[in-house]
């Protein structure tokens, strides 16, 4: 077996250290109701929408597919609870635009079981078997990205893969919903990884882990040994914890001590790179042949009074999750409040309290909206370098902020690589000036790729 060399307690260069506030770590995940009204948008990943399978006025029940894919990078939508539906039609989304969505009303005493379900012979299905079933299952990367499960592991015939790296970091600060997820679903974990090993023919996989999470590392370590797998072909490692280890390319470099290549993918260098929470939910889902109709969620931050980590039904509208966590004025939109979707390092605010929980969703913060906005004073930047020094990328975000102030976004990606920042925020994290660099990047991208098409 040719594989790349392993260092045990490498890293990558550069980034910062914010700190954790994982302080929901300790607590079991917990299971939250039904909403009376669920909001299934048909885009829940990066790809084409969905397309409905079902009409208003229909019964359906909990698992029962209402979309279908739409091709190869999409997958289909599944129903979150036993009711009927109620409408297909333009709803708010997080990322601002209304889009097509389908409302379920929820039957009253609807049952937590799934009701449509196909089980199957994980162990005798083929590579190919294995895809067909992910993209079946509706599964997207669970760690933000929400790219189509099954398009990820669908590598090239002429690619070799010899190492499955799985993400277990979970460096965004407050987020604690994988490392929950290893704790209490190893076996379940185990399972993903085999089935993602043979569907892209890896020979081994390494879980990374950070050090600050020992006990994730010790419950791998045990569902390892307890399946059959200890000799060898599945390894869990902990890492430096360091934001953005999380990033595929950051914890490539630290577990086999490769960069991967300005401009290409692990699968370049013969890896694929998944999410723990991704895989442990692969290997619950697939056995049994059901889709994805719910997902673990952090909610936390100073606004929550009930903080911690919740199994929660795809389709949930935020109020109702922020009215569960003790959230004082649930039912008002904003107010002196900011919420928003995933970590505060990457994550994206939210202005309505009518957008759901979709499959991208890994964490809901609510923080004090004024004492966010006394630490946004702007001033002009001081050419301090610190970006330089933070970035885990090697960029310039100094230099890219003042294109983009300029409107030279060709010049950003031309000559200054702005197609390899992957927004982690790092530079907008150690910028004494207080500016959103991320946030201009993501403005010069999204104008990039309007003139590219």
């Amino acid at each position: 077996m040719n594989f790349l060399p392993f260092f045990k307690q490498n890293t990558f260069a550069r980034g910062v250290h914010p700190d954790a506030q994982k302080s929901t770590a300790g607590s079991p995940i917990r299971r939250m109701p039904f909403a009376s009204r669920m909001i299934l948008p048909l885009v829940q990943h990066i790809g084409k929408p969905a397309v409905p399978l079902v009409r208003a006025g229909e019964e359906v029940v909990r698992g029962q597919p209402l979309a279908r894919a739409d091709g190869f990078l999409s997958v289909p939508i599944h129903a979150p609870a036993d009711g009927v539906i109620e409408a297909i039609e333009l709803k708010p989304s997080a990322r601002g635009p209304w889009v097509e969505s389908i409302v379920l009303r929820v039957y009253e005493g609807s049952t937590q079981e799934v009701r449509w379900a196909n089980p199957r012979d994980i162990d005798a299905m083929a590579p190919a078997e294995i895809l067909q079933a992910i993209q079946d299952s509706g599964m997207v990367g669970l760690g933000g990205a929400a790219f189509p499960s099954h398009a990820k592991l669908a590598v090239p015939a002429e690619t070799k893969i010899h190492t499955l790296v799985v993400n277990g970091c979970e460096c965004e600060p407050y987020l604690t919903c994988d490392h929950r997820l290893m704790l209490e679903y190893p076996e379940d974990l185990m399972t993903g990884i085999r089935l993602a090993m043979k569907a892209v023919g890896a020979e081994r996989a390494i879980i990374g882990v950070e050090d600050n999470k020992m006990d994730a590392v010790a419950a791998i370590q045990a569902a390892i040994e307890k399946v059959g797998l200890a000799d060898g072909r599945v390894t869990v490692q902990a890492v430096p914890t360091k934001y953005p280890q999380g990033a595929e390319k950051m914890l490539v470099k630290s577990l086999l001590g490769v960069e991967v290549p300005a401009g290409g993918l692990p699968m370049h260098i013969g890896v694929v790179v998944n999410n723990v929470g991704t895989l442990a939910l692969l290997g619950s889902l697939l056995p049994e042949g059901c889709g994805m109709t719910e997902r673990v969620v952090t909610v936390t931050g100073p606004g929550i009074r009930k903080p911690g980590d919740y199994w929660v039904p795809l389709g949930t509208p935020m109020r109702t999750v922020l009215k569960w966590a003790g959230v004082n004025n649930a039912n008002e939109d904003a107010g002196e409040r900011e919420i928003i979707l995933g970590g505060p390092m990457m994550g994206q605010a939210v202005a309505s309290l009518d957008v759901p929980v979709t499959k991208g969703v890994s964490g809901i913060l609510v923080f004090d909206k004024l004492r966010i906005e006394d630490d946004r004073k702007l001033w002009p930047c001081i050419k301090c370098g610190e970006c330089v020094k933070a970035c885990p990328m090697g960029l310039n975000p100094s230099m890219l902020g003042m294109l983009a102030g300029r409107r030279e976004y060709e010049e950003m990606g031309a000559h200054y690589h702005l197609g390899d920042c992957f927004e982690c925020g790092c530079c907008t994290y150690v910028c004494p000036s207080h500016i959103p660099l991320v946030q201009q990047f993501r403005v010069a991208k999204g104008i990039l790729r309007g003139k590219a098409t």
